[in-house]
This record gives structure tokens, sequence and C-alpha cells, in this order.
């Protein structure tokens, strides 16, 4: 009768004792995961910074229906529900103070902003058409588009509050108001995919810090 061969034994193991000498070793250095760190937190911060920048625009775009009917401008006092919505309104302007300014990319078009002739707490901007600055251009009467605060206009508008100041003396109206003609709802749209890609790039960032800092297994 042929015998098996008898089954091998593993290897016996010793448990290794720790080297005092490698453990008072000082860590070493890796600034190169430092730098990594500091620059996807710094990156998160601002990407969120960027969707909390335009959450203005986010909470227009979402609206539905149609423009409130405001009346005539010229009359109003804007209250604190008119703040971010879509409205319609008339009025004239008033041509003393108006401040002309222009955009990168617009396609050569520039804009007007000037207070409502008779109510300075409502400033308005239209859109001037190319080759239409000037003597030729003869501002609407009536306005359809979004009504905010200068306070709540956000990074966009930013600069309007000081060219309003400048126009007025140098100080702005108190609690003055925006209405940026020709802005509706779905123009600001685009707001929604930047806010997507904002937020979805610091998950990915703090994704990627928590594997980075997370302890690596013995």
């Amino acid at each position: 009768m042929t015998r098996r061969p008898a089954a091998e034994l593993p290897p016996l193991v010793l448990p290794v004792e720790p080297d005092p000498e490698l453990e008072a070793l000082p860590a070493p250095r890796r600034p190169g995961r430092t730098l990594t760190l500091a620059t996807m937190s710094v990156t998160t911060l601002l990407a969120l910074g960027m969707a909390w920048a335009i959450r203005g625009e986010v909470t227009y775009a979402l609206r539905k229906g149609s423009p409130s009917a405001l009346g005539n401008l010229s009359e109003l006092e804007p209250r604190s529900d008119l703040a971010n919505t879509w409205v319609q309104g008339e009025a004239l302007l008033g041509s003393t103070r108006a401040v002309r300014y222009e955009r990168p990319l617009e396609g050569g078009d520039s804009y007007r902003l000037a207070p409502i002739a008779g109510n300075d707490r409502i400033w308005v901007q239209v859109r001037v058409p190319q080759g239409m600055e000037g003597p030729r251009f003869v501002p609407p009467t009536s306005f359809v588009g979004r009504m905010i605060p200068f306070s709540q206009a956000g990074v966009r508008y930013d600069g309007l509050t000081a060219a309003a100041a400048r126009a007025s003396g140098g100080k702005a109206p108190n609690d003055a108001w925006l209405l940026i003609d020709g802005e509706a709802p779905t123009t600001t749209r685009w707001s929604l995919g930047l806010v997507a890609l904002f937020v979805g790039f610091a998950a990915f960032n703090v994704w990627g810090l928590a594997r980075l800092l997370r302890p690596a297994e013995g």
C-alpha cells in the first residue's frame, strides 16, 4: 500500500519585537502630501463659497409662473416679499444720474443704470443694443425682470452699488433696490449647472481628503 506523504507544516513565525532605535527616528517629511491636503482644503472652501454666492440666482431660476404686475414704479415702496422676484412695471427713467457701462463677452451691447424718475429707491438696469448708445437710444418705459435689493444682488452685480453711489454724489440711496430688466427665471438656469459643478467638486475633494487622512492599515 502506498503511503501519503505527511503534510508539510507551515514555518514557525516568531513575533518580532519593535526596534527602539527605529521608533525613535522622526517621522519622514512629506511636503507633497501636505501641499495636496492644503490645496484640496482651500479649493473645497472656494467651491462652496462660489455656490453660496450665486444662491440668489438659483432661487430665482426655480421660480415659475408669470411676472407680478407692480404698476407705476414711481409710486412703489419696495417690500421684503418682492426680493428676488420676477416683476413687471412702468415708469420713466431719470436721465441726470444714469450710468453707462459694458461687460466682457456681451457682443458689443452696453448697459445703462438709472433711477426711476420720482423714486430714488428703485434703480433699473436696461440693455442698450450695440450702436444705439447716445442720442439714438430711447429708454423703455415698461420693464420686466428680476427685482432685488442692492445688498442682495450678489457677485454678478457687486459693482453696481458703487456705481449708483457715484451717480448719487458719493452715497447710494438708503435701502435702494435694483430691477434688472430682461432677466427672467429661464435666463438664470445656468446657475443650476454651475452650483451642481461646485458642489460636486467640493464633494470629490472631501472624499479625497478623507482617503488621504485615513490611517494606513498595518
